[in-house]
């Protein structure tokens, strides 16, 4: 079973490198459907939705291996999309690219109602893909993470923080609306 886990996390950071391309691309050229397939790509939500769940659950050991898991996601988005960056001719600042570096409370409000969605539609018997996609594409949790990857290559730190805190604060209210659905339906359930 563990030598089958590792596999599926091999898999899921390949899916996840190609998906930060694909991303960049997207936001280089300021292609809002191309940035819109690589989050439907990307498997960044899972760890997220798993630190909800562990704290929720009390579960110290899916909690750890959340956060080592978006850990190492973050930090291969942000490598790859920088790689991208640095490489690529095309240095232009685009809208795409300038609308992830300034969050506003409207990204917060999109990353609660986007997770409360997410996790009723898991808590649910069988899971309405449809919500899933919906919630990946409203709370763009790989675009800040290419807009991170490209402040840095230009040396642009305003962007790159901007950039991060608008991915924290989408990761935050994700895995918080997570805790806060999962504790009201078990709540409700215990009845």
């Amino acid at each position: 079973v563990e030598r089958s886990r590792g596999l599926g996390d091999v898999y899921k950071r390949q899916i996840l490198i190609f998906s930060i391309f694909v991303a960049s691309i997207g936001l280089n050229v300021s292609s809002t459907a191309v940035v819109i397939g690589a989050m439907l790509i990307s498997p960044l939500m899972g760890p997220i939705v798993g630190i909800g769940l562990s704290v929720a659950i009390n579960d110290v050991e899916t909690l750890r291996r959340s956060l080592v898991n978006l850990g190492i996601m973050v930090f291969l988005s942000v490598l790859t999309a920088y790689l991208y960056f640095e490489l690529s001719p095309l240095t232009e600042e685009t809208p795409e690219l300038v609308a992830r570096t300034y969050p506003t409370i409207l990204d917060v409000l999109v990353a609660i109602f986007g997770g409360l969605g997410l996790i009723i539609a898991k808590t649910k018997s069988g899971t309405i893909a449809s919500v899933i996609f919906g919630v990946a594409i409203a709370t763009a949790l790989m675009p800040p993470l290419c807009t991170v990857g490209y402040g840095l290559a230009i040396g642009n730190f305003q962007y790159a923080g901007g950039a991060l805190y608008l991915f924290s604060i989408n990761a935050v209210f994700i895995a918080l609306s997570t805790f806060i659905c999962l504790l009201y339906t078990s709540d409700a359930a215990d009845e």
